[in-house]
């Protein structure tokens, strides 16, 4: 089945690019268009998307508030951010919301369908730019949060911190030198024992406490 994309951005050549690139990809189909935020909420119910394409700069409802209503309500769907902006005061707001994916415009148009396609897998795809400010900007707050880390294993501990960086499944059982099967159970093991809902939001857990600093 085709990956079902809605995208919304307010630079009609933007848009029209990025639908004339997809349509081309046997794994994408193209099932709307938004000029604004407003327009992406509204198309959710009849458009029924797997993943939303947002730009964040939109007129009458900008892309992070846009995200923020349809998680609330299409909590599934999937939205990857996609623009120009790579600053933490982006960044940040847009994962909070509930973004799962954050690249920049100038991404190559293959790479882009496969952060897609991988997003689709439940893995979170962040720029690099996006990354490292969203680790500079989360290691420097003092966070007086408690959670039960010393419930994770050594390995389980590892796993986390690779998430941080942003490595795939794939990645990180070549980092560790482990099954792509194993790194699975790792996950699921480690989100269940923080309580945590998905990769993103072990990334950001793990900067917040220190851990994608350690060695």
């Amino acid at each position: 089945m085709a990956i079902k994309v809605l995208i919304a951005d307010d630079h009609h050549v933007v848009r029209r690019g990025l639908v004339f690139f997809l349509k081309t990809q046997p794994e994408i189909e193209i099932i709307g268009e938004a000029k604004n935020g407003r327009e992406a909420v509204e198309m959710m119910q009849t458009n029924q998307p797997d993943v939303v394409l947002m730009d964040l700069d939109m007129p009458v409802m900008n892309g992070i508030e846009a995200t923020r209503q349809i998680k609330a309500s299409c909590p599934e769907v999937k939205i990857m951010i996609l623009t120009s902006f790579s600053d933490q005061d982006h960044v940040i707001p847009a994962i909070e919301a509930g973004a799962s994916g954050y690249q920049l415009k100038d991404i190559e148009p293959d790479i882009l369908v496969q952060a897609i396609i991988q997003l689709m897998k439940g893995e979170n795809q962040l720029h690099p730019k996006a990354t490292s400010h969203l680790l500079t900007h989360l290691t420097n707050k003092n966070s007086t949060e408690r959670q039960p880390l010393e419930e994770l294993t050594k390995r389980e501990l590892e796993v986390l911190r690779e998430i941080a960086k942003g490595k795939s499944n794939k990645e990180i059982a070549s980092s560790l030198y482990i099954t792509e099967k194993t790194v699975k159970t790792h996950v699921s093991n480690l989100l269940s024992k923080l309580e945590l809902a998905d990769r993103t939001q072990a990334a950001l857990y793990a900067v917040r406490h220190g851990i994608a600093e350690s060695n």
